[in-house]
């Protein structure tokens, strides 16, 4: 089973499609900020979470539970296909409806193996998937540039590291971020 989350108009052949609001003629109208969800355990080989996560769990146990429950119902190997605004856009400030910004390091914290290598440096990260007995690996991450950014990018002009260092110090460099996350 696949599902497409928070789908609104953007409905998915062949999966699921979920959404709080049933004006958009969702397959499931569910709010999904509560758990448990309507399936089984191990049941969905992916989620697909695009433009959704950064409006759930403005309170942290809320999120920790969607979190959680994502691990429940994925099967092993399952995989969330994530698409998110950039929280050094103006595109995630101007909607009143964001209240949780999601980046590739803090989703990280879901993972066991990043943990153990935070401790292992010495350094403190939450061990959230120990805590939640959780366990996700990040596959992939790609950050879709903005305008004179991506043409300089596209053209040679900037390398990934210049550009990752212009994201770390500018805003509006990077619109959205893709991350896909697979459960161990």
């Amino acid at each position: 089973m696949k599902l497409n989350i928070g789908c609104g108009q953007a409905r998915r052949e062949g999966y699921v499609n979920i959404d709080k609001f049933d004006r958009f003629g969702p397959d499931l109208v569910w709010d999904l900020e509560r758990t448990p969800y309507p399936f089984d355990d191990n049941a969905v080989d992916e989620i697909v979470a695009h433009h959704v996560l950064e409006h759930l769990g403005q309170r942290l146990p809320v999120f920790l539970a969607i979190m959680r429950e994502f691990h429940r119902i994925l099967a092993p190997g399952g995989t969330i296909d994530i698409i998110t605004p950039h929280p050094r856009c103006d595109d995630y400030w101007n909607d009143p409806t964001h209240v949780r910004p999601i980046t590739p390091r803090g989703m990280a914290q879901f993972s066991r193996a990043y943990s153990e290598t935070f401790a292992a440096s010495g350094m403190h990260a939450a061990p959230l998937a120990e805590e939640l007995g959780i366990d996700f690996e990040i596959l992939s991450i790609e950050n879709h540039l903005l305008g004179d950014w991506a043409h300089r990018f596209t053209a040679g002009e900037l390398t990934t590291d210049e550009v990752d260092a212009a994201a770390r110090m500018n805003w509006n460099v990077v619109q959205q971020v893709s991350m896909v996350m697979r459960k161990l």
